[in-house]
């Protein structure tokens, strides 16, 4: 887990000057030992349905590189002895002292990675990506960002399953879930006009519909607006249901449709929770929007998608992509591009 923090140091000496001036005061130096993120403290991770909303804190320590440096962390969870060769994302932000979320935000992110209501050993490691500058491809710039890797924390995890609701007559196996066990239930669904249906809670074989403006059990099929993806509340409390367009499209030059609309529409996978896609690009550039609109887009390195990022640059080939939305606002990209025979 060191291997990267002692290749930077052997490439680029004890000491490296990344920013500089005329005057040796204006100098920005880097340590001569930059010092790795740490992950202090881990809360307790056997977690329970009934503590869903209470919040858990990770407590850590930020990477000192000898000055003030703007960097992104990733907190990352993966199967005891994978050696993160597959990781799951639980934290992109830029805050590194105390990580917090809720425990029903936390399962959730588990679930993708553990089977549910089973102990499963794990460990967790920081990431930080560290830019100085929007530079030109240089070490240390935004391009060719340096990289630094705490120590894994070993600990054990319990994911507990989440109560659902199964989409019959869908025309695909999906579901939403509650989170908290509380009548209240979400995900994401693709849904067709072609197909109205049921919703259908195993645990108590009851079928639901909307009837009379309500949800009700033995109510009719619901119909979307609409083809494509969407995001499902269903409120069993209140009778209540809402559909909100949650669809993510591939845009830029390197795309079929460049930067016009339509956005090329990515699929969604539950399991992991992620965005996919395979398709040929040309030579040029790409990012990803919602819903065919600038309001929400997100871009820049691969490793720290954000709000309004830059344009991400590829070459001509077929590629598969896959994307992790975090929090609705940041994400990460895997873009590997396919050997075509």
């Amino acid at each position: 887990m060191k291997a990267n923090f002692l290749k930077y140091i052997a490439l680029f000496g004890l000491v490296g000057v990344l920013v500089s001036c005329e005057k040796d005061e204006d100098k920005i130096f880097m340590k001569e030992n930059p010092v790795a993120p740490v992950i202090v403290s881990v809360p307790d991770l056997k977690l329970s349905r009934d503590q869903g909303s209470e919040t858990i804190e990770f407590v850590c320590s930020p990477v000192d590189a000898g000055f003030e440096a703007s960097a992104r962390y990733f907190l990352e969870v993966d199967a005891a002895g994978n050696n993160f060769a597959s990781p799951i994302v639980v934290y992109n932000g830029v805050k590194a002292d105390v990580i917090s979320m809720t425990v029903s935000e936390l399962n959730a992110l588990l679930l993708r990675k553990f089977a549910a209501d089973a102990v499963a050993n794990a460990e967790f490691r920081l990431r930080a990506i560290l830019a100085v500058d929007a530079g030109t491809g240089a070490p240390g710039t935004s391009n060719n960002p340096f990289q630094y890797i705490s120590e894994s924390k070993a600990v054990e995890v319990f994911a507990y399953g989440l109560p659902r609701l199964d989409l019959q007559g869908s025309g695909l196996i999906q579901k939403i879930e509650s989170a908290l066990g509380d009548g209240i239930y979400k995900g994401f669904v693709k849904l067709s006009t072609a197909n109205p249906f049921t919703l259908f809670n195993p645990d108590t074989e009851t079928v639901f519909g909307y009837s009379d403006g309500a949800i009700v059990a033995g109510g009719d099929p619901i119909v979307a607006g609409g083809d494509g993806y969407y995001n499902m509340l269903v409120d069993l409390n209140a009778g209540s249901y809402s559909l909100s367009e949650y669809k993510i499209g591939l845009i830029g030059s390197a795309t079929p449709n460049g930067w016009d609309t339509p956005d090329t529409k990515m699929d969604y996978d539950a399991q992991n929770g992620t965005w996919y896609i395979t398709i040929d690009l040309i030579d040029g550039f790409i990012k990803f929007r919602k819903n065919d609109g600038w309001a929400w887009n997100i871009g820049g390195s691969p490793d720290a998608l954000t709000q309004g990022g830059s344009d991400i640059p590829v070459e001509a080939g077929n590629y598969t992509i896959t994307l992790t939305i975090i929090n609705d606002a940041t994400g990460s990209v895997v873009i590997k591009k396919n050997v075509v025979q």
